[in-house]
C-alpha cells in the first residue's frame, strides 16, 4: 500500500518536471533544451517560470478548495466558485474598468468583489446562527445569477472596451509578470492548503456523514464554517491574478478519487500535483495552439474538462 503510493507519488511528480521543462520551452517563441540557460533567453525563461509557478498554485489552490467543499457540504458536484466568487470579481473587475481604474489595480478590484460575495451569500444562508448546506450552495447558485447578470448589462451597456478587458478575467489568464503579486497571492494559497489538509482526518469523518462524525467526536459545525472560509479566502485569492479557471476543483479531485481513494491524507497531496499537471498543460496548450494567439485558459480546461466530466458522470450512473 505504502510502496505503491510512493509510485504514484513519484510518477506525479516525474509529470509534474516534465511538464515545467515543456513550459519553460514552449510558447509563441520555441527555446531548444540545450539554449535553456543561455543568457539572452534568461528574460522569456523568467516570464514564463512566473506563468508556471502560477499555473502550479491555482491548480492547488482550486483542487484542494473543491476537496473540502465537496467532503464539509456532502457534494459531489460542490466547487470552489460555487459561493458567488467568481461572478462577484468578476463585476467588481468590470466596474473597475468602467470607471477607469487603472490595471494596477484590478486584483484589488477582483479580490474585494469576491470576498464581499462570500459575505454575502455566507449571511443568505444563515438561519439562527446555523448554515446550512442546501441553503449555502442555494444562496451561492442566487448571487452568482445575479451578479452574472449584471455583469452582461454592464458589458453590453459600456460596448467592447470593458469586454476585450473582461475577457481575460471572465475565461482566466496566466499573465502573471510581477513576482511580488504572486508572492503575496501565494501566501493565503499555500496557508489555505496546509489547513484544510490539517483537517483530513475530520474531513475523512464528515464525509461518511455528519452524525457519524459528531459520534467520533468531530465538531462538525465550527469546522464547516472554518473550511468554508478558507476555501472562500483561497478562491479570492486567486481570482484576483488568474481570473475564472473552470472544472480545475471539479474534476481532478474525482479522478484522484479513482486513483488514491477517499483518504484525504493521501488525496489532498497527490489532488496537489495532479491538478499542478493539468494547469500547466492547459496553459501550455493556451499559448501554442495558435501561437502568437492565447486562448484563455479557462477555455482549454472547459474544452478538456467538460467531457472528461461527463464520462465521470456516466461511470458513477453505471455504479449506481
Amino acid at each position: 500500500m505504502v510502496d505503491n503510493l510512493k509510485r504514484k507519488l513519484f510518477m506525479l511528480l516525474l509529470l509534474l518536471f516534465v511538464m515545467v521543462v515543456i513550459g519553460l520551452l514552449k510558447g509563441a517563441v520555441h527555446i531548444p533544451l540545450v539554449n535553456l540557460l543561455v543568457k539572452e533567453n534568461q528574460i522569456i525563461i523568467n516570464l514564463r517560470l512566473l506563468r508556471i509557478l502560477a499555473a502550479i498554485l491555482v491548480g492547488s489552490g482550486l483542487a484542494v478548495s473543491g476537496i473540502a467543499l465537496q467532503a464539509v457540504l456532502r457534494n459531489p458536484l460542490a466547487e470552489p466558485y460555487l459561493l458567488g466568487t467568481s461572478s462577484g470579481a468578476g463585476l467588481a473587475a468590470v466596474i473597475a474598468v468602467i470607471l477607469g481604474i487603472s490595471r494596477i489595480y484590478m486584483p484589488l478590484a477582483a479580490f474585494l468583489g469576491a470576498v464581499l460575495s462570500i459575505i454575502l451569500v455566507y449571511n443568505l444562508a444563515r438561519e439562527g446562527g446555523r448554515i446550512r448546506d442546501r441553503s449555502l450552495i442555494l444562496a451561492g447558485v442566487i448571487v452568482s445569477i445575479a451578479f452574472s447578470s449584471v455583469i452582461v448589462f454592464l458589458v453590453s451597456l459600456f460596448g467592447d472596451q470593458a469586454m476585450h478587458e473582461m475577457s481575460w478575467w471572465l475565461w482566466g489568464s496566466l499573465q502573471v509578470y510581477d513576482w511580488r503579486l504572486l508572492s503575496l497571492v501565494s501566501l493565503p494559497v499555500i496557508l489555505g492548503i496546509a489547513v484544510i489538509y490539517i483537517f483530513s482526518q475530520d474531513l475523512n469523518a464528515i464525509s461518511m456523514g455528519e452524525e457519524e462524525a459528531i459520534h467520533l467526536g468531530v465538531d462538525t459545525l465550527n469546522i464547516k464554517k472554518i473550511l468554508v472560509l478558507v476555501t472562500a479566502l483561497i478562491t479570492a485569492s486567486l481570482i484576483c491574478i488568474c481570473g475564472i479557471v473552470g472544472f480545475v476543483g471539479l474534476i481532478v479531485p474525482h479522478i484522484m478519487r479513482l486513483i488514491v481513494g477517499p483518504n484525504h491524507k493521501v488525496l489532498i497531496p497527490t489532488t496537489c500535483l495532479a491538478a499542478s499537471i493539468f494547469v500547466v498543460t492547459c496553459d501550455i496548450f493556451s499559448r501554442t495552439l495558435f501561437a502568437p494567439i492565447e486562448i484563455p485558459i479557462g477555455v482549454i480546461t472547459a474544452i478538456i474538462g467538460a467531457p472528461v466530466f461527463i464520462i465521470l458522470l456516466k461511470k458513477g450512473n453505471r455504479k449506481l
